[in-house]
């Protein structure tokens, strides 16, 4: 089967020297969920703007769904980010705009630019769109402002506009960052529960190594731009643990996160 996403070799050099991506290689197959774990600085964002060429890559090749995302511009470019949905730590919602109409915002890659402008969505469009909301819980405030809404409630509607577009790919940048520890499990489990009935690839950045362990069925460790890990995550070692953020596995575990833990406790 050919897989969903192929990293070959990439490497991405920004212009004040750092080396964010070094000699990256790594393929995905449809359904896999895929958690890309390592310390801040390690690469995590840029390897996932690089997927759908929100960055340029400055060597290698990514493709996509069978094309080079690099030779793709225009429409092209457009009609292949389709195929991707993203999911982000801050939401990125319409706060003016109803949970609906946020949700549907998922279909306007799909439409004619002034019917996207004017909102004209079809009606099998807001039938989907409700039907989800109903799947996440968010029926009742369908036609509510976003901006009304808790954390954990705005990341539940990132999620309903992201599965709209129908995506083969969903790319998840830290969305638990911002919840308490219970509206993180909720995410968690909706992400994992969605992605798997419709049989998407998702990869999720995450700081907690706890929730990666959990939830994964597969984790890629960075460390100074390289993949030093990647793998099931009973495969993941205390030795492999400390060699990707530089501490232990205890350490991690009390700060929740990988956010520079490593004076916190004493490593046997």
């Amino acid at each position: 089967m050919e897989p969903i996403l192929q990293f070959d070799n990439v490497t991405k050099n920004y212009p004040n020297g750092v080396h964010a991506l070094q000699g990256v290689s790594f393929t995905v197959q449809e359904g896999e969920f895929i958690s890309v774990i390592g310390p801040s600085g390690s690469g995590k964002s840029t390897l996932l703007r690089a997927i759908n060429a929100l960055i340029p890559i400055s060597g290698g090749a990514v493709t996509l769904d069978g094309q080079n995302v690099a030779a793709q511009h225009g429409r092209a470019l457009r009609e292949l980010r389709r195929k991707v949905g993203m999911i982000f730590q801050n939401y990125n919602l319409v706060y003016s705009l109803s949970v609906l109409q946020n949700v549907l915002h998922g279909r306007l890659g799909y439409m004619p630019g002034p019917q996207g402008v004017l909102g004209l969505y079809s009606e099998a469009d807001k039938r989907q769109a409700l039907d989800l909301l109903e799947e996440l819980g968010l029926s009742d405030f369908a036609y509510n402002r976003a901006a009304d809404l808790s954390g954990g409630q705005k990341q539940r509607v990132g999620i309903a506009r992201a599965i709209m577009q129908q995506p083969k790919l969903l790319l998840c940048d830290e969305p638990i960052a911002s919840l308490d520890p219970s509206s993180a499990k909720t995410i968690m489990d909706l992400l994992r529960s969605m992605t798997a009935r419709r049989n998407i690839a998702c990869i999720v950045n995450l700081h907690q190594l706890d929730v990666a362990l959990q939830y994964s069925t597969r984790i890629i460790g960075l460390s100074k731009g390289r993949i030093v890990f990647d793998g099931p995550p009973a495969q993941l070692s205390d030795e492999m643990i400390e060699r990707i953020y530089g501490t232990c596995r205890e350490n991690l575990m009390l700060g929740g996160n990988g956010h520079d833990r490593a004076d916190t406790a004493d490593c046997a």
